[in-house]
C-alpha cells in the first residue's frame, strides 16, 4: 500500500454524486476538499467556480491537489436544448479547465460522463469503443467534455454512468415515489432502455479505486448496475418496492414527445471496469431496494 495520502478535489460536491462521495469519504483513508458555487447548511464546502480557469488553478494549488473528481455538470436534458451556451460552458468549458489543471499539476482527473453521448441504435451493451452520436445538446456537450480531457493528455479516467439516483437532490426514484403514492395511475415510456445507477454505489467505487494511491489504469470505463430496463420497468418496480397501490401503464416516448430526443437503447457494456479493477456490480433490482428502504425512513 501507499502510504502517501492523496488530495482529492471534488468538484459539484452538493450535487447528487458529489453527496454520494462525501459519504464514502468518510471510509477512506485520503483527504477530500468538496467544492461547489453553492452551499448547503451543515455541509464543508469550498468555493470554486469550475468555468474560471484562474480560480480552479488558485483551489488546486493551495490544496496541493494530487487527484480532481468532477461531478459538476449541466445535466437538465429538456432544458439544455434552450440553454445551449450554459449547457457547454458546465460540461465542456469546465471539463478542458479541469483537465488543463490536472495536466499541470501532473494530477489525475476522474470525468463522469453519460450514456446520452449514443444515439441509441445499439441492440447489445455499449463497449467503450463504440461510436458517439449524441441526439441532443445535452449529449454532445458531454462528449465535447470527454474530448477536451482526452484533447489535454492529462492522466484520466472517464466514467460513463445512467439513470444515476440515491436520497439525495432530485431523480426518477424520489419523483416517482411521489408520485405513485399520490396518483391512482401513472404512464411511463417503456420503449426506452438502459440500467439505472445507485448513486453510493458509484461513489464507493471511485473512492476504493484511489485507496492505494492514483490506479494505473487509465481511460474511459463504463459504469452502472448491472442488467436491463425500461423507464416503465424501474417505475413498476419503484412503485412495488414502495408498497404504492398506483397502477404503472406503459406507453411510448412518440405518446409524450418531449424538448430532446432521447436513446432508445443505452445500455453500457461492464466488462472493461469489472476485468480492469476486479469490482462486482450488482443487479439494478438489488441497491433499488436498499435505496427505497433507506427513503422510507
Amino acid at each position: 500500500m501507499n502510504d502517501k495520502k492523496l488530495n482529492i478535489l471534488v468538484t459539484g460536491a452538493n450535487g447528487q454524486l458529489g453527496c454520494c462521495l462525501r459519504d464514502a469519504a468518510k471510509a477512506s483513508r485520503n483527504r477530500f476538499i468538496f467544492t461547489d458555487i453553492s452551499d448547503v447548511p451543515g455541509l464543508e464546502t469550498t468555493w470554486m467556480d469550475v468555468c474560471n480557469q484562474d480560480t480552479v488553478d488558485i483551489v488546486a494549488d493551495s490544496e496541493n491537489v494530487d487527484v480532481i473528481i468532477n461531478c459538476a455538470g449541466y445535466t437538465n436534458v429538456d432544458k439544455a436544448e434552450d440553454e445551449t451556451r450554459l449547457a457547454d460552458e458546465l460540461n465542456h468549458i469546465a471539463a478542458a479547465n479541469l483537465a488543463a489543471t490536472a495536466k499541470r499539476r501532473k494530477a489525475l482527473l476522474i470525468h463522469i460522463s453519460t450514456d446520452y453521448i449514443f444515439g441509441g441504435d445499439a441492440a447489445e451493451p455499449i463497449p467503450e469503443n463504440a461510436v458517439p452520436e449524441p441526439l441532443g445538446v445535452y449529449g454532445a456537450t458531454k462528449l465535447a467534455g470527454e474530448n477536451s480531457v482526452k484533447a489535454s493528455a492529462c492522466n484520466y479516467i472517464i466514467i460513463r454512468t445512467a439513470w444515476l439516483y440515491s436520497k439525495y437532490g432530485r431523480n426518477f426514484v424520489k419523483t416517482m415515489m411521489s408520485i405513485t403514492s399520490s396518483h391512482p395511475e401513472v404512464k411511463v415510456v417503456s420503449d426506452q432502455l438502459g440500467t439505472p445507477t445507485y448513486g453510493p454505489n458509484l461513489a464507493r467505487f471511485i473512492t476504493g479505486i484511489l485507496e492505494d494511491g492514483i490506479p494505473k489504469p487509465t481511460g474511459i470505463f463504463n459504469f452502472t448496475d448491472e442488467g436491463v430496463c425500461s423507464w416503465y420497468d424501474f417505475a413498476s418496480e419503484i412503485s412495488s418496492l414502495a408498497g404504492n397501490a398506483c397502477k404503472v401503464i406503459p406507453c411510448r416516448t412518440s405518446d409524450y414527445p418531449s424538448r430532446a430526443r432521447r436513446p432508445h437503447y443505452s445500455v453500457l457494456d461492464k466488462s472493461l471496469v469489472k476485468s480492469t479493477f476486479g469490482v462486482a456490480i450488482p443487479h439494478w433490482r438489488v441497491p433499488l431496494k436498499e435505496c427505497i428502504e433507506d427513503l422510507k425512513k
